[in-house]
Parts: C-alpha cells; sequence; structure tokens
C-alpha cells in the first residue's frame, strides 16, 4: 500500500511514518527488514503471494533515517534471480546498505560494517527459507540460508574486519505464533554461545514476540510487523502491533583483554497500523500519553495494543532494569 503523490514520484510512503521517524532518525545506527523484493517497472509492482515493491521505497526509507537494511526473507525470490538484482540495483541507487542478497559469491561473504556513534557494528542477514522459490544453481548464495555454521563463519569475518558488535537479523518463527519455538531458542542459543555474535533480532512471524537473553546477550525473537496491511480479519489478533526496538550500547573496560562493547538495555516502543487512517504507523504509548494528557480516554484499540504488545515482549521475565516497554511520550 502506498499513497499515491503528484510530480516524479509515483509512491510515497514517508507519510505512513511521520509519526515514528524521529525517533527512527535519532538513533545511532536505524536498520530496518524489507520483505519485499523493489521494482523501477511500475507494472510490474505485485502484491500477495509474489511481491514486488516500488523502487521510491528505498528512497524514502533513506528520508526516514534508516542506515541499512536487512533483505533475507520468505518473500526475497519472489522475483527470482532477476528480482534480487533489481532491488539491489535499487537500494544501491538510493544509497542503502543492505545484507541478505548478493549479486555475486565475493559479495554474499563481504562483511557488512556500520557505525553507529563510532561504534563498528557488523550486521549479517538470513532467512530460514524462501518459500520453495527455486535458488539457481549456480548462485547458491543470493539468499543468504538460516545455517547457524555460515551465520558463526560470518560473524567471525565482520569481527576480523573491524566489527566491535555483531548483530544477527534472523527471519524465523512460525507465523502468527506469539511464542518462540524450540528451533528458534536452539539456533539463538547455539550462535549467542558464540563469542563473534552479540545480538540477535528476529522477524516474520508478523506478531510481537518476546525479548530474552542467552547468557548476558539479548535476543529479539520477533518485531511483529510495521508497516503492513494484515489485521486480526486475515491473519492474528494483533497482525497491526508492532515494535521499534532500541539496543543501549556500552563499552566495557577489561582488566586484561582490554575493552567491549555490550548491549545493556533495551528499550520497546509498541506501534500500531491505523488501516482507516492510510495505514499510517502510529507511536502507541505517546497517543495514549496525548490523550490522558488532554484529560481524554485513549481509544480502546490503542489500550488493547499496548497490553498486548507489552505482554508478548515481556514475557521471557527478564531481570528488573534491562527491559523496558515505553509507556508514555518520552
Amino acid at each position: 500500500m502506498a499513497v499515491e503523490a503528484g510530480g516524479t514520484r509515483s509512491h510515497d510512503f514517508r507519510p505512513l511514518f511521520a509519526a515514528v521517524a524521529g525517533r527512527i532518525a535519532a538513533a545511532d545506527l536505524a536498520i530496518c527488514h524489507l520483505e519485499s523484493p523493489l521494482t523501477d517497472d511500475l507494472p510490474a509492482i505485485s502484491g500477495y503471494p509474489r511481491f514486488n515493491g516500488p523502487a521510491g521505497l528505498a528512497d524514502d526509507l533513506v528520508d526516514i533515517g534508516y542506515d541499512a537494511c536487512s533483505t533475507a526473507s520468505n518473500h526475497a525470490l519472489d522475483k527470482g534471480w532477476m528480482g534480487v538484482l533489481s532491488t539491489l540495483a535499487v537500494l544501491e541507487a538510493a544509497g542503502m546498505p543492505q545484507s541478505g542478497m548478493a549479486v555475486g559469491e565475493a559479495e554474499a561473504s563481504e562483511p557488512l560494517l556500520l557505525d553507529a556513534a563510532g561504534i563498528t557494528v557488523g550486521f549479517v542477514s538470513a532467512t530460514y527459507g524462501i518459500n520453495g522459490m527455486p535458488v539457481p544453481e549456480a548462485t547458491p548464495w543470493i539468499v543468504t540460508d538460516l545455517d547457524v555454521g555460515a551465520l558463526l563463519d560470518a560473524a567471525r569475518r565482520s569481527r576480523e574486519a573491524g566489527a566491535e558488535f555483531v548483530v544477527i537479523g534472523l527471519h524465523w518463527g512460525l507465523e502468527y505464533r506469539t511464542s518462540p519455538t524450540t528451533t528458534q531458542r536452539e539456533q539463538a542459543e547455539a550462535l549467542l554461545a558464540d563469542p563473534d555474535v552479540d545480538l540477535i533480532v528476529g522477524h516474520h512471524a508478523h506478531v510481537v514476540q518476546p525479548v530474552g537473553m542467552v547468557g548476558e546477550e539479548f535476543v529479539v525473537f520477533g518485531l511483529g510487523n510495521f508497516l503492513t496491511n494484515q489485521s486480526a480479519s486475515c491473519c492474528a489478533v494483533g497482525a497491526q502491533d508492532g515494535v521499534i526496538v532500541e539496543v543501549e550500547l556500552q563499552e566495557v573496560r577489561g582488566t586484561d583483554s582490554g575493552s567491549s562493547i555490550v548491549a545493556r538495555r533495551v528499550v520497546v516502543t509498541p506501534t500500531r497500523v491505523d488501516r482507516a487512517d492510510d495505514h499510517r504507523i502510529v507511536d502507541v504509548p505517546s497517543l495514549i500519553a496525548e490523550a490522558v494528557a488532554a484529560e481524554e480516554a485513549p481509544a480502546g484499540y490503542l489500550i488493547d495494543s499496548w497490553y498486548r504488545t507489552a505482554e508478548r515482549i515481556l514475557a521471557e521475565d527478564l531481570p528488573e532494569g534491562l527491559l523496558t516497554v515505553r509507556m508514555g511520550a518520552g
């Protein structure tokens, strides 16, 4: 879904992000998950079951404040190898770095390094599958597969290239299931047990899943939906809910091994797509706070959305102070 625009722009998604763009732009490093190929051929745009989005979305994501995107998902090959080439060309033209797709074998193994206020962050994106779409035999690397061993190798290469903190974005789990699967937990434990992996951020279920920990490291099992046309009528209760996850990093100085970067705290902002208002993404706690400040009753669906998201995010019962779900406009 997109807002039609005049002039040279065929689509303009920026108004849909207006309520949350400030929070995204304020981050030292903001990463999105893009679950659709992109094309500059407007007649080729398509929806479910094989998606193909307009190229203008890439420019809009840059304008909103995103610094990079993950592209590995079960829809990455919806338009085949040419769809991957198109998506990579569109993102490159927009100046948007990505992880998850590759135009060549060398590019597939090249670490993506990003800057977060002077901290070098390595980012790797992978998916559990591609909906049974055929992968060309000559190009098995075009979409990164969720293989624990291969991901650990990628994390190691990121470290060797200079990464101080490594994030792995995983397209995993079961659609519409709010609790992590046994496989998700096993994969999280295997990845985070390795010293080269510091954080996992997951998606695919289309509903919010909890934030957990393996040892002292965080795993965000599922971000839910952000910009979506899904709803409870088609999919699941909470399909319009999502979250912005802010991870606070801290430098820890050791006695012998120098310093290291660790994730100290996670702050979650519940969001919701307002399908009645052109699919705009709303900041749920801010809208509730605005109503209270005006001495008005917040909309019931906003209260329900906040409590539903908070319950799902906090389900792992982490130690106090490590995980916060925003309640107000701050």
